[in-house]
């Protein structure tokens, strides 16, 4: 049988003759017992043995939410960042537009370079007046870009946004010697 000290003065013997090993609370040389703290880790230790595989069960039950969170905020962040190219792409195309000589081909293929360089495809551009080189000294020019946002979606199946379709539009005034 060893023996080592308690924090209360007492000796704690562990008795290699029984069958669990557990300690024994010695005072003086009298056997007192198991001491609580250990029949609260064998209480535990139960509990433990219970508990097997209730880890993977939790993480079934909430990891659908997690990914539907995860999911949800990628759709949100690249539905702005394709509205802010979008808004760009308009205002690129009114800055064209409002030069002397420029053309709605020449505004359309702006438009069209700037969506290309971000990968945004299938959108549609429209330009008023119809020429914009036709416009008045001081009239504006417009230029809107619209795109489903289906095709520029990056999940395959879009749960929230799929209907939606996002439109910028731009308008400056012509500034040409009149």
């Amino acid at each position: 049988m060893s023996t080592q000290h308690d924090s209360l003065g007492g000796m704690l013997a562990r008795d290699g003759g029984n069958e669990t090993n557990s300690p024994i609370l010695l005072r003086g040389n009298r056997k007192i017992g198991t001491p609580p703290g250990l029949m609260v880790e064998k209480l535990c230790r139960s509990c433990r043995r219970n508990r097997r595989g209730a880890a993977a069960v939790e993480f079934a039950v909430v990891s659908p939410v997690l990914f539907l969170l995860i999911f949800g905020m990628i759709e949100f962040g690249r539905m702005v960042m394709v509205q802010q190219v979008i808004t760009n792409a308009a205002r690129e195309g009114a800055r064209k537009g409002v030069l002397d000589g420029s053309t709605n081909s020449d505004v359309t293929t702006v438009v069209s370079n700037y969506l290309t360089s971000a990968n945004i495809t299938g959108a549609t551009t429209t330009v008023t007046p119809t020429n914009p080189s036709n416009a008045t000294y001081g009239g504006t020019v417009t230029v809107s870009v619209s795109v489903p946002y289906s095709s520029v979606s990056w999940l395959p199946h879009n749960f929230w946004l799929g209907s939606k379709t996002l439109t910028a539009t731009s308008v400056m005034r012509r500034e040409s010697v009149q």
